[in-house]
């Protein structure tokens, strides 16, 4: 299982958010490049970036930022936070990006979820954020009527291979992803699942293994708030999961 240490950016510092509440954000680096290099020399293989700013505005804000990690540090990078046309994931792509992930423009326009993965394959996740079991968009500042479910399933349609999956409630706040609902939509959507939202302490990154290992589709899980809390390090929770 991968882990997935996280970089959210505002205004080109690393935070971390309550719930998706911009208004609720904790400055854990004024240096994003710093921390990248840190978990690059600590470990991880993967880095999850998410330009907030962009997420909100619908257009890319952070890009200085993406683009400093993704020359100078040694690590597949996947980016998501606003990215709404066929020429934004281009961009990001020609920027080295690993990994480009889709979130609203997933519900609201699916056809161009289809035409991207058509055109770049397994480049392209698509990111489901659920509050309630119903999808969230916009920065997460929208609930919508459509459940998490429904919405993996017509992805699967559009080739989509691999989800990421958000419990708002759980995100920031140390409590514990939501391990049931992750498991469901694996279960049902037979997509790989990379788990985000509350992860809190190694035995939540055991319970996900132990799913994986018993066949559930879960591919990693992203974590923030916990590394830079200092609940533990990322070489503990590589070692745990044994990379």
């Amino acid at each position: 299982m991968i882990v997935f240490p996280a970089i959210d950016l505002k205004e080109g510092k690393a935070v971390r958010l309550l719930q998706g509440r911009m208004e609720d954000s904790t400055v854990y680096a004024e240096n994003p490049l710093e921390v990248a290099q840190r978990f690059r020399a600590e470990g991880a293989e993967y880095l999850h970036m998410v330009d907030l700013n962009g997420a909100f505005a619908g257009k890319p804000v952070n890009d200085g930022v993406i683009r400093e990690v993704v020359d100078k540090v040694d690590l597949k990078v996947q980016v998501g936070g606003g990215i709404r046309t066929l020429e934004r994931i281009k961009e990001l792509l020609d920027l080295g990006v690993a990994r480009v992930i889709l979130g609203t423009v997933a519900v609201r326009n699916p056809q161009l979820v289809a035409e991207a993965v058509k055109r770049y394959g397994e480049k392209i996740i698509v990111g489901i954020d659920a509050k309630n079991g119903q999808v969230a968009v916009q920065g997460w500042a929208e609930t919508t009527e459509m459940k998490a479910i429904d919405l993996a399933l017509k992805m699967k349609e559009a080739g989509v291979r691999r989800i990421i999956f958000t419990d708002i409630a759980r995100d920031g706040m140390l409590q514990g992803p939501n391990i049931d609902s992750t498991v469901q939509l694996a279960r049902v959507s037979r997509l790989q699942i990379i788990a985000s939202g509350g992860v809190s302490c190694l035995e939540d990154l055991q319970k996900l293994q132990a799913q994986a290992a018993n066949g559930v589709s879960i591919e990693g899980a992203i974590v923030g708030k916990a590394l830079y809390a200092g609940a533990f390090t990322l070489p503990e929770a590589l070692k745990i999961l044994g990379r």
